[in-house]
């Protein structure tokens, strides 16, 4: 059993990440800076639960301090180039219900619950205040890519930071894929998962400072993907050297044990390196619209559960376990949430489910759909889902003039919105991604050859008035 309890060394890099973030927007500029900071306070920074919890206040830790220093920084020092509100109309009403829900979840949820001899408070108004700040922080990263990230110049930046960040951590992934997680301990004097959990046959998934192996191995396959974006791009030997990365990284991928990212890995290499931009395009367009897709189609019975069921155990028995867990955590914890079903339970645990003698929790989630659905119902689902597809749908509208590395980004979004249905996977990164494409699609939006063309004569009209 590993100690949980971080050193003072964890708390002190948290307190001074700030300075960091300040340097970087300061000597970079708010592009590069806004990247830098961001990336390397999730690679670096210690994970919950280190961190600083304050009273009306959303916890302080690896997620929220670079996101809020970002922010601050930026208005400081880079306010005449800030556009907070995003300026296409769907954008802009699906922002105002992100933030109206917890509010409204808050007003719906005034009574405690019980369980046997377990209770949970009801919601007041206070809760409103820090969840709707905690929302604010969360949505920064978002906000500040869609001003400042928005040139393809920006997104090859992007790009080129996270295949840097990969590289640098699969040092700290290699170490722990033949010593074990041991990274974390040794820096900041925790371990902060299960470590039953990093176990994957007779060998190590790595973790590093991250949350779960899984997000490790995620991001190998965004900086697989990202390599080959840059790699096409490239000639010569930039290109050959690209090729050596992506490579690289696919070898780190496949020690990282993570079946899912590997698929999403060698499903959109050769993808980035053949296909045209609209066809990726639109390949990052159906993705995440069958993301979307699933929550209505778990809600409605349709998913098929003993299909994908039995490919699992064709693959392996222990994953085929590990997906009937989920399924199985899934459906109790939707009918649980349906019983609330437009603005969810709310905050603390409100929204699992606690054994009735005992006051135990009986229902595990995975996915960050049934956390959001359970937690702010389906207008908070609707909201986040619609924040993270709605840049990738208007980027396949404006396909015609994207670049490879708009397409290439289009790609990691969609994919790490599918991955939120079996894993919980948003992170600041998820956000700055897409903030980066809503931007993008905006600005050609505004400026781009399409926009002068009658609606009638633009494929898909129907889809885009829809937009």
């Amino acid at each position: 059993m590993f100690d949980q309890t971080p050193n003072a060394f964890a708390f002190v890099v948290l307190a001074l990440w700030p300075l960091a973030v300040w340097a970087l927007v300061r000597r970079l500029g708010p592009a590069r800076g806004l990247i830098a900071g961001l990336l390397a306070g999730y690679l670096l920074l210690p994970p919950p639960p280190a961190g600083f919890d304050f009273p009306l206040l959303p916890p302080l830790d690896k997620d929220t301090i670079p996101s809020l220093a970002a922010l601050a920084a930026c208005l400081a020092l880079h306010r005449p180039g800030l556009r907070l509100l995003p300026g296409h109309p769907l954008a802009r009403a699906l922002l105002a219900l992100y933030f109206a829900v917890p509010f409204l979840t808050v007003l719906t949820n005034p009574d405690p619950l019980f369980w046997g001899p377990f209770g949970l408070p009801g919601l007041r108004l206070r809760e409103a205040v820090g969840t709707g700040m905690g929302q604010a922080i969360a949505i920064a990263p978002f906000l500040l890519a869609r001003s400042f990230l928005a040139g393809e110049g920006d997104q090859r930046d992007l790009l080129w930071a996270v295949l840097w960040g990969g590289l640098a951590y699969s040092a700290p992934m290699l170490l722990e894929v033949r010593l074990s997680p041991q990274v974390n301990i040794w820096v900041y004097g925790f371990f902060q998962h299960l470590f039953e959990q990093m176990m994957r046959g007779d060998g190590y998934r790595p973790i590093v400072f991250l949350y779960h192996g899984l997000w490790a191995a995620f991001l190998a396959m965004t900086a697989v993907v990202a390599a080959c974006a840059l790699a096409r791009q490239a000639e010569g030997r930039r290109a050959m050297t690209l090729g050596l990365a992506a490579l690289w990284m696919l070898g780190t991928l496949v020690l990282c044990k993570s079946l899912a990212s590997l698929v999403y890995a060698l499903a959109l290499a050769p993808l980035v390196l053949l296909a045209g931009t609209r066809a990726q395009l639109g390949t990052a367009a159906l993705i995440a619209a069958l993301a979307c897709a699933y929550p209505l189609a778990k809600a409605a019975d349709l998913v098929p559960r003993e299909a994908a069921l039995a490919l699992a155990e064709g693959i392996d028995a222990e994953r085929a376990n590990s997906l009937r867990f989920r399924f199985d955590n899934e459906d109790a914890l939707l009918a649980h949430a349906n019983e609330r079903p437009v603005f969810g339970w709310g905050l603390w645990g409100r929204n699992l489910i606690y054994d009735p003698d005992t006051g135990r929790q009986s229902a595990i989630p995975d996915g960050r759909w049934i956390v959001t659905l359970g937690v702010f119902g389906w207008a908070g689902l609707l909201a986040e889902m619609g924040l993270l597809a709605l840049p990738v749908w208007l980027a396949w509208a404006r396909g015609a003039v994207a670049s490879r590395a708009t397409a290439a980004v289009a790609l990691i979004l969609a994919v790490n919105i599918a991955d939120l249905m079996p894993n919980a996977t948003a992170t600041p990164l998820t956000w700055l991604f897409a903030g980066a494409l809503l931007g993008w699609a905006e600005r050609r939006a505004e400026a781009g050859p399409l926009a002068a063309r009658p609606l009638a004569a633009r494929p898909l009209a129907a889809f885009r008035t829809i937009l």
